[in-house]
């Protein structure tokens, strides 16, 4: 806390700095622009905060953000609804919608297994999928979680759920390099890995 700041200043400060990615002269540097800013412009900033807290949950169908009951990918009749790509996080979603090449739809898993952290399957979204898969009209499973340690072991945990169902279950080809996250992926090797898709 710098005394030469007013209190509220030095409580924004320590606020911004908070977030990921924001170091100290970075805080201090959008605590000043706030502070400069005009009074329509910095409340607007807090009201798209307040409405991303209080409008945005899960999509009842695939966990994915939404404002609606369902979100816009499941609520849109020209996506490919017999295939479902599986994703760990909604972050992962982004980055696939971004290559233009996804019509297919979603569903959200919430992270991954991750016995040592505490994480056990009963902690996912697996059994809403199943659910869906049981449900019928689904053809083809894409498994998209992360190619590292978790996200496999995941991937080949569902995959054993699936195997007295008549689905095809295939996964992203290994453009995307082992150890990474989709979330950072260059648009380019996420397309490669859609196009490459291989059987499980």
């Amino acid at each position: 806390m710098n005394p030469a700041y007013t209190k509220s200043l030095n409580e924004l400060i320590e606020q911004f700095g908070k977030l990921p990615g924001i170091g100290p002269k970075t805080a201090e540097r959008l605590a000043f622009h706030i502070l400069k800013a005009e009074p329509q412009e910095a409340l607007a900033l807090a009201e798209a905060i307040g409405d991303v807290k209080h409008n945005i949950h899960q999509c009842r169908i695939c966990y994915n953000l939404a404002e609606a009951d369902v979100c816009a990918i499941c609520g849109d009749p020209g996506r490919e609804h017999g295939v479902i790509c599986v994703v760990e996080q909604p972050k992962d979603v982004i980055g696939l919608e971004k290559t233009g090449l996804c019509r297919w739809v979603y569903h959200v898993l919430n992270g991954h297994i991750a016995p040592l952290e505490g994480i056990e399957p009963d902690d996912l979204t697996i059994d809403a999928l199943i659910k869906r898969l049981r449900a019928g009209g689904v053809s083809e499973v894409v498994m998209a979680t992360n190619p590292n340690l978790e996200g496999d072991g995941t991937a080949l945990y569902i995959h054993s759920l699936l195997g007295n169902m008549d689905v095809k279950v295939t996964r992203l080809a290994r453009g995307l390099p082992t150890g990474s996250s989709i979330e950072f992926a260059a648009a380019s090797i996420l397309q490669d890995a859609i196009l490459g898709r291989t059987a499980f």
